[in-house]
């Protein structure tokens, strides 16, 4: 920054630089944009304990601290036209404090440059006091002193950097005006009133704990209010933020499990529908009977498309990145292998379990059944299997544990292909079922040549080769 020097060549000025020198009272100029100082009369000089003028102006003061810029860019607006601030300064020239009581007004230059003027009386304050002041100047939180009219009569650096002027009203402070007055009110009734508001300050809304309270005014007596305001702003977005994602994790759970719930629900007896009507299509059945199953297999596949297109619907608004299972490839059951393979069905539906059964069984496919996760466990470690197929959610344990558990078991036996057959095929399900280590996913209600197709697909499969890690 520049040092500063007088200005004072031209007449006027220089006619009130010589009545000042004649005063006994500390008078001296500062410019508060630049940070450097203009004028000081004799008894500023030693106030400031500077020999000369010289020696006062050569002074560094660019590193004065936020808190004093702050006080004193509002007291060159508070007395840009013309008013006068009487108040309680403290000084630390050559690092000892000197604490006045200045009258501080606007003072322009021949140039128009306006500086602030300080004429300075001594002020007999004790140490104490000095301290408690310095800390008032310097702390972050906003002090405000009101009358009971809700005027302020006293307002801190911090808070007048917040506001932007000393008489900002009290009501004003608030985006919500109607909650002032009951906190005015409460204070004044003797009560201390703590709330979190939206305060409208020069920096846009922000979040403010206020603390307002009764204090007897020290220069008038008069009952005030005393406001101590926190800025939380960055607490309280980032509790709300979390609150957001909580209530969206929640509505996404809840509509996931509904979604679930309605897949089980439905898909599962159009599982029976469906099979049992396809088998019957091709039993030897009289003409009429096998045009009521045709019709009812057709009518069973519409009330399916429309269950399918709701749920696909309504899962593409879940926050997911879901990954579909692998397809299956078309392949025929081979005729030499068909009789040596061996199939566990692991589902808790009587309905399903037998129209699986009866399925695979007519292509020569031995299937045995479990009714739940744990007996499917059971047999799971307890003999050999070509393929399993396993329902998700069943009593007991459902299918998940389920594979978790086989998956751990050792040899062979642990390696097992595992194939999930479920209505619940949303793509995060579909993700889990992989990374507990199911192989595939067929998706209920199951038509014989799908079931077909993934029985010839896996339960000929290298066991090893189709093992997923535990």
């Amino acid at each position: 920054m520049g040092r500063m020097g007088t200005g004072f060549d031209q007449t006027e000025s220089a006619t009130r630089m010589r009545a000042w020198d004649a005063l006994k009272r500390p008078i001296w100029l500062f410019d508060p944009i630049n940070l450097t100082g203009v004028y000081a009369n004799a008894p500023a000089l030693a106030l400031w304990g500077a020999r000369t003028l010289e020696d006062l102006l050569a002074r560094d003061f660019s590193q004065l601290s936020e808190a004093v810029k702050a006080r004193t860019d509002r007291l060159a607006k508070v007395t840009a036209n013309g008013e006068e601030v009487y108040e309680r300064w403290t000084f630390y020239p050559n690092g000892q404090p000197v604490t006045v009581q200045a009258l501080i007004s606007t003072y322009r230059l021949e140039d128009g440059r306006p500086v602030l003027m300080f004429e300075a009386a001594p002020a007999d304050v004790d140490a104490e006091e000095r301290r408690a002041a310095e800390a008032l100047r310097h702390t972050s939180t906003l002090i405000t002193l009101f009358d009971a009219e809700g005027a302020p009569v006293f307002c801190n650096p911090a808070a007048f950097a917040a506001y932007g002027s000393p008489s900002h009203p009290f009501e004003a402070r608030f985006a919500r005006p109607e909650l002032s007055q009951p906190i005015l009110k409460r204070a004044l009734g003797g009560q201390v009133a703590s709330e979190l508001v939206e305060a409208v300050t020069v920096h846009g809304r922000r979040w403010h704990n206020m603390d307002a309270r009764p204090v007897t005014d020290p220069v008038t007596g008069a009952l005030g209010v005393l406001l101590n305001e926190r800025d939380v702003t960055e607490r309280v977005e980032a509790q709300q933020a979390q609150v957001a994602a909580e209530r969206e994790a929640a509505v996404a759970r809840a509509r996931e499990h509904f979604l679930t719930e309605m897949s089980h629900e439905l898909r599962t007896p159009l599982n029976a529908v469906l099979g049992f009507s396809e088998l019957l299509q091709g039993s030897d059945l009289p003409g009429a009977a096998t045009s009521q199953a045709a019709r009812i297999h057709a009518a069973g596949q519409r009330l399916l498309t429309v269950v399918n297109q709701m749920i696909d619907r309504n899962e593409g608004d879940l926050p997911t990145v879901a990954a579909p299972c692998p397809a299956v490839p078309a392949v025929a059951m081979p005729e030499a292998a068909a009789g040596a393979v061996r199939v566990l069905y692991v589902d808790d539906n009587d309905s399903n379990r037998l129209l699986v059964t009866t399925i695979l069984g007519s292509q020569g496919v031995v299937c045995e059944t479990a009714e739940d996760g744990a007996q499917g466990l059971e047999a799971a470690a307890g003999a050999d299997w070509d393929l399993i197929l396993m329902d998700i959610q069943m009593p007991v344990m459902d299918g998940v544990e389920a594979t978790r558990a086989i998956r751990a078991l050792p040899g062979l036996r642990g390696c097992v292909p595992i194939v999930a057959v479920t209505a619940n095929t949303l793509g995060a399900q579909r993700d889990l079922y992989a990374s507990v280590g199911m192989n595939d996913c067929l998706a209920k209600p199951v038509n014989i040549a799908q079931l077909m197709e993934t029985v010839a697909v896996w339960a000929i499969t290298d066991p090893n080769a189709g093992a997923v890690a535990a």
